[in-house]
């Protein structure tokens, strides 16, 4: 059986493990976690980034931080994980769904202004594949409404928007490090802070309310609790394993790379035959091979495909149940708009296996499997 994922390994992640608990520092914040706050903010140009158990808890992290109250509403695409509208929800706010532009499966950035109220606190794009989200567009949006930009870029890491990258244009960014990942620490993620002046506070939230990670720095005598928050650290032995494959970053990202151009030539002739869609990469986006996906027809010859990719061995899946259709989301939540692409289109998509050292004649081998489908 072809799997749809295995979490990436290079080789180094044991010694590294290892390195960590001989240091006798294994809780949050330890050697390996800085290493990787500092390998983010290289990357990507953040004034910080802060490791965190999950993409979920720095979402999580980013609502503290934006002031989310009862009554508050945030403006999201439905296509998306739970995660993004959790954070929200649990801080007492309303998820306004936007639909989705067909092309890249990303919120229609033309469609977020008609979505705004005096309830709006802040747009939450997400970059579905490590594409891009139209972020000029959003940004300019927000910044004549006044409103907080989180960026979900849970599937984002190395990717870019007309050269920058994606978790450090927004006022907040969210990565994961899920094993589902490019780079993988087996659950976690990590906060990206754009402005200097909103480190200090992040801080504060993700060591349960205290100072204590300035009196680690020596600029108090003495820590306390002094605002309400949780704890979003990390151990250091998953940021030992997570360090393995970030000092590796670019054989990963090219290793992907590669998978996701072959699948794509080969599929090419297919989809020239209108049976299929292929993803589509605006020019001014650099992605990071984070998925592969298919469109099919229609639900019905999505489930019939996935049914005979398994019984070739071959592990395909669907992707997420548009929020605004679950009973959470029609609780906690609201679609601005019509609904003319989201759920049409997300029945539609199929993921293929990708992932770092899926082997050239396996795609072909799916590849194959796939032409023999259609014919």
């Amino acid at each position: 059986m072809i799997k749809f994922n295995v979490p990436p390994y290079l080789g180094k992640e044991p010694e590294y493990i290892k390195q960590a608990i001989k240091n006798q520092k294994i809780c949050g914040d330890g050697d390996f976690t800085k290493k990787c706050n500092t390998w983010i903010e290289r990357q990507t140009g953040a004034s910080k980034a802060l490791l965190t158990t999950s993409c979920t808890h720095a979402i999580e992290m980013a609502a503290l931080l934006t002031d989310i109250h009862p009554g508050d509403e945030v403006i999201m695409p439905s296509f998306t994980f739970v995660s993004t509208a959790d954070a929200f929800v649990l801080r007492g706010a309303k998820a306004v769904f936007v639909d989705v532009r067909p092309d890249t499966m990303n919120i229609d950035e033309k469609l977020i202004e008609n979505a705004i109220t005096e309830k709006t606190k802040a747009i939450v794009p997400v970059h579905y594949a490590g594409v891009g989200c139209e972020m000029d567009v959003i940004m300019d949006v927000a910044s004549r409404y006044k409103l907080y930009v989180i960026e979900d870029a849970a599937q984002g890491v190395m990717s870019t928007y007309k050269g920058k990258s994606l978790g450090s244009i927004g006022d907040y960014g969210c990565y994961s490090f899920h094993e589902t990942k490019n780079y993988s620490m087996g659950e976690g993620g990590a906060l990206l802070i754009r402005d200097v002046a909103n480190i200090e506070a992040a801080e504060i939230i993700r060591e349960k309310g205290t100072n204590r990670s300035k009196f680690f720095r020596g600029q108090i005598d003495k820590y306390t609790w002094v605002e309400a928050g949780s704890s979003y650290l990390p151990s250091d032995m998953n940021a030992a394993y997570l360090w393995a494959q970030l000092e590796q970053a670019d054989i990963i990202n090219e290793d992907r790379l590669v998978c996701w151009k072959r699948y794509n030539e080969g599929l090419k002739p297919l989809a020239e035959k209108g049976r299929i869609e292929l993803p589509f990469i605006p020019e001014h986006c650099q992605h990071n091979a984070h998925m592969y996906y298919i469109k099919a027809k229609n639900l019905d010859e999505r489930t019939r495909l996935i049914t005979f990719l398994k019984e070739n061995d071959i592990l395909a899946v669907f992707h997420y149940i548009p929020l605004h259709t679950a009973p959470a989301g029609i609780r906690y939540g609201r679609f601005s708009g019509l609904d003319i692409y989201t759920t049409t289109e997300s029945e539609r998509l199929l993921r293929l296996p990708l992932y770092y050292g899926l082997k050239t004649e396996e795609i072909d081998y799916i590849i194959d499997k796939i032409y023999k489908f259609y014919k």
